[in-house]
């Protein structure tokens, strides 16, 4: 069977982020998992405008295009202010018919919350968007220290739990848009 396309979001752009590692150490977990080809699209990467041109620029057209090659999706997102951060919406916002009909799972992390706060904001955005949220989540406590500390076998674990439901979600959904393309 084809692997499943799997598109990893790093969705902070801010100077000293530790998104960027958490992604990664996500990313080395999912790449693990047999029949998953795994692609990072790290906001940080790409240049953005700061306000919105009547004509998409090369990054958004590039962003776009990643989101509608890839199957399914993981957000890497910090908590700032009980919601997710700016820059993420914005990359969000550059796509749409593109996110429909495929799954999106959730890596959060933030102090005591462990950035649940910015997931449920995310579900609500990616249910207009007509995407398919999975139940679980991996949720790192910053005040734990990062994945590879304190806990990280029950971080691995929530991992695994959420790979077995986006692979599910992605391969059903795939089989979906293949026998009857999604419309809205």
């Amino acid at each position: 069977m084809t692997p499943l396309r799997l598109a990893v979001i790093i969705g902070s752009t801010r100077e000293g982020r530790i998104g960027d590692r958490i992604g990664r150490w996500f990313v080395a977990q999912a790449r693990r998992r047999d029949g998953l080809a795994v692609t990072v699209l790290d906001l940080a990467g790409y240049d953005f405008p700061t306000s919105l041109p009547a004509e998409p620029t090369g990054a958004m057209r590039s962003f776009a295009a990643e989101v509608n090659r890839a199957e399914a999706f993981v957000v890497v997102t910090p908590e700032y202010n009980h919601s997710f951060p700016a820059s993420l919406k914005q990359a969000i916002d550059y796509a749409y018919d593109e996110w429909q009909a495929k799954p999106v799972g959730f890596v959060s992390y933030g102090c005591r919350s462990v950035g649940l706060h910015a997931v449920d904001q995310l579900r609500t955005v990616f249910t207009a968007l007509h995407a398919m949220t999975v139940r679980d989540t991996v949720g790192v406590d910053l005040l734990d220290g990062e994945p590879t500390g304190r806990g990280e076998e029950q971080l691995r674990q929530d991992v695994r739990v959420l790979l077995d439901e986006l692979c599910w979600w992605g391969l059903a959904l795939r089989e979906g848009r293949a026998a009857r393309p999604y419309v809205s």
